[in-house]
């Protein structure tokens, strides 16, 4: 066994049992990928995936034993490296960051710029994805911490740290009907065409169960990850727009208008890191530009970590 391997396996997972795909990422070809897997089968004594034919359907039960440990073993290794870079320079190196496209925008760039004005040698990367994927990519050590509302709170290699709270507003274009009325309610939302959230993205699960508990439907007809996207739909007469409160500014989007807020339950945004894993010391300090409470140490001993 060798962590080529395992990045392999790894990889081949992720790609959704597509070993093209697989070898495409790796940049290698798809008759190697096949071969280092079947070599560790044959090593293991197992098959690691359900196959008809040629066609890899899925794993086996001992393929998903085996892959939580190829993850662990990969991030450990990718935590040995980051430690040697981190002793030969504190002051330099790769930090990355994995949050939603609604934390990057409206969130985190005050934050970042004074990371930045700290930390001028360190390469920040900012890797947008879904809740699901933030989760993954701490799991298996390609980014250093996680900010979003989904997700982190409960997955259970993660330790979690409340960010910041917030609400949603419900917005419409200027000329709407709504603008400058009192008296909106979910039910009157109801009655409208909504553009709002995909499912899994900046507290959806809110916006539904409020309307599910007031035994209400909403006609959403557009649904995005992007709030920018979302109000430009709104600003086209879509619908109303259901956002989170960080996203809207009355001077910039002069087109539009809140029309109702406090109609939806208060979210919560976390800071995730995976337990046990090596934090370098600029990392620590970006979260505690977030919360300033949030020391090194408090953070070190939640997380299981030695202090460096």
């Amino acid at each position: 066994m060798n962590l080529q391997q395992f990045r392999i396996l790894q990889e081949a997972v992720r790609s959704g049992y597509n070993f093209t795909e697989a070898a495409a990422a790796l940049n290698t070809s798809q008759s190697g990928v096949s071969k280092h897997i079947k070599d560790l089968e044959l090593e293991l004594g197992v098959e690691l995936f359900e196959r008809r034919g040629k066609r890899m359907l899925g794993l086996t039960e001992a393929g998903r034993s085996v892959i939580s440990y190829v993850e662990r073993i990969l991030a450990d290794s990718m935590s040995i490296k980051r430690v040697t870079d981190h002793l030969r320079d504190p002051a330099s190196g790769e930090f990355v960051i994995a949050t939603t496209h609604t934390q990057a925008r409206y969130v985190l760039p005050c934050v970042i710029k004074q990371f930045r004005d700290e930390f001028p040698r360190v390469r920040l990367s900012l890797k947008q994805c879904d809740p699901t994927e933030i989760v993954a990519r701490l799991r298996e050590g390609s980014a250093h911490i996680g900010i979003a509302t989904e997700s982190l709170s409960q997955a259970a290699e993660l330790v979690a740290f409340p960010y910041y709270t917030w609400r949603h507003i419900v917005i419409a274009d200027r000329t709407d009907p709504l603008a400058g009325r009192a008296d909106i309610d979910l039910a009157t939302i109801a009655e409208r065409p909504i553009v709002t959230y995909g499912q899994g993205f900046t507290g959806r699960p809110l916006i539904d169960a409020a309307f599910h508990d007031r035994g209400l439907a909403p006609d959403i007809v557009v649904s995005a990850i992007d709030s920018d996207v979302i109000k430009s739909y709104v600003a086209l007469g879509l619908g109303l727009g259901i956002i989170t409160e960080v996203a809207y500014h009355p001077e910039r989007d002069g087109d539009l208008v809140k029309v109702a807020e406090g109609l939806f339950p208060e979210a919560t945004s976390y800071i995730a890191v995976p337990r046990g894993r090596f934090l370098p010391g600029y990392a620590h300090r970006f979260i505690e530009l977030c919360r300033p409470e949030l020391s090194a140490s408090i953070v070190r001993s939640a997380i299981g970590a030695e202090p460096r």
